[in-house]
């Protein structure tokens, strides 16, 4: 039968977040996926709460939530979040103990397998590596001290192409289900602010699904790629998504 996930970063400033919701709800209705992971969620603001409601009431698609806040600093603003439609066994998170970031897990039953998803969003930099590089070796440790899974899927935003030593590491590991680029689209403020003014659009991947075990990709590529049909600054965010279909072996 196969199963689908989907991941985006939703934007931690939330630039235009009432209008940008909408192109997210509509092609969640699309892509209608089995698993959705999304970071840089807004606590007080709920946007995961929102996404699940608005899920169900427009789209007809009943998730589960899990969400996860960040620490220190960020803990009361940024989290991660996963949507699912698959029973839940157990939830647990990693504190990488690193600029506030975390991941969470879920464990679920598909096809009456038992899968571990995994949520995650890695330190960003402007080339440095070596923090990503330590906050991925934590991630490994973790996921293999959760051996008594049939599978595992690591999704989210890593800051780091696959050229750099962090997402190499990840690749000896997992494999990643498509390598187009993923950041960044042209989102911009209504005052013409344009996200990450300093980096190129449209030029890197630094957002995955990774997966190990017995599963198969059937397909896979970037969503949430398309602006408004009546605003080219508006973008669901100032992330594509990557979705894939996966089936066991």
């Amino acid at each position: 039968m196969g199963f689908r996930v989907t991941t985006l970063n939703l934007e931690q400033d939330h630039k235009r977040w009432d209008e940008r919701r909408e192109l997210i709800v509509e092609e969640l209705g699309g892509l209608k996926p089995d698993v959705f992971a999304i970071n840089e969620i807004c606590l007080p603001r709920q946007t995961g709460r929102y996404l699940q409601h608005a899920a169900k009431e427009r789209c007809g698609l009943e998730y589960n939530l899990i969400q996860q806040s960040k620490v220190n600093g960020l803990s009361v603003v940024d989290g991660e979040g996963l949507l699912t439609r698959f029973p839940i066994r157990e939830t647990a998170n990693l504190d990488y103990r690193a600029r506030d970031a975390v991941a969470l897990v879920a464990r679920v039953e598909i096809e009456d397998r038992l899968v571990d998803l995994y949520v995650t969003h890695l330190y960003r930099s402007e080339g440095e590596d070596s923090l990503r590089l330590y906050q991925v070796e934590q991630l490994l440790d973790w996921v293999s001290s959760r051996n008594d899974v049939d599978a595992r899927v690591v999704c989210g935003d890593f800051n780091a192409t696959l050229d750099m030593a962090s997402a190499a590491l990840m690749a000896a590991h997992f494999r990643p289900t498509q390598t187009e680029p993923t950041a960044f689209t042209p989102l911009q403020e209504k005052n013409g602010t344009s996200s990450h003014p300093k980096w190129e659009r449209f030029d890197r991947c630094i957002d995955y699904i990774w997966v190990a075990g017995p599963l198969r990709v059937k397909d896979s590529g970037v969503c949430f790629n398309k602006p408004s049909p009546e605003d080219y600054s508006l973008w669901p965010s100032d992330h594509m998504g990557v979705w894939a279909d996966l089936e066991f072996e």
